[in-house]
């Protein structure tokens, strides 16, 4: 079902972390592989990816590139793109489930909810603020086609794709991330 990509550089022990929380997605069948877009690490971070039996793609491009070109090898009818170091919380199994169920053909996206004060994350929502690469970002591949997928001219890549799926397309699920600090 997804195809979960994460953008690398010298990233080995962050993608430790988020690889071993998508381990029991794998096991209910929702993951059906993760591509780790690499920028040239010069740590173990092919090897981290090779042991975890994720498909690897190493580039100089820009991380928008990446993003891109993992996107279109990328087998699964929706994608989630995560950030090295980032760790859902438990739930996020049946959330994201949950979410591509009632969900329609209309063009939509989720981001898992931030960590940290619950008020502040109401005001974010209610000043319609956008979320943060930071959040991850799940939408179905035929929506991220439509978008342009990630522009590589982009300074944050991640954050110019958020943007151009508006705030309005966006659900926020209860799912809370956290980002290894390592």
């Amino acid at each position: 079902m997804f195809s979960v990509v994460i953008a690398t550089h010298d990233s080995e022990r962050a993608l430790v972390r988020t690889l071993a929380v998508l381990v029991p997605g794998a096991t209910a069948g929702i993951v059906r592989e993760v591509i780790v877009a690499d920028g040239g690490s010069g740590d173990e971070t092919e090897q981290v990816a090779d042991i975890a039996g994720c498909r690897f793609l190493s580039s100089n491009e820009p991380p928008g590139a990446r993003l891109k070109a993992a996107a279109a090898i990328a087998r699964g009818e929706w994608l989630m793109f995560l950030r090295p170091g980032a760790v859902p919380e438990a739930s996020w199994i049946d959330e994201t489930i949950a979410f591509v169920q009632r969900g329609s053909d209309a063009p939509q996206a989720a981001v898992f909810a931030a960590p940290g004060n619950d008020i502040r994350a109401r005001l974010n929502r209610a000043f319609r603020r956008l979320p943060r690469p930071e959040q991850g970002l799940i939408l179905r591949g035929s929506f991220y086609d439509a978008l342009g997928g990630h522009r590589a001219s982009a300074g944050d890549p991640e954050a110019d794709l958020l943007r151009r799926i508006a705030r309005r397309r966006l659900t926020t699920l209860g799912t809370r991330v956290a980002t290894a600090t390592i």
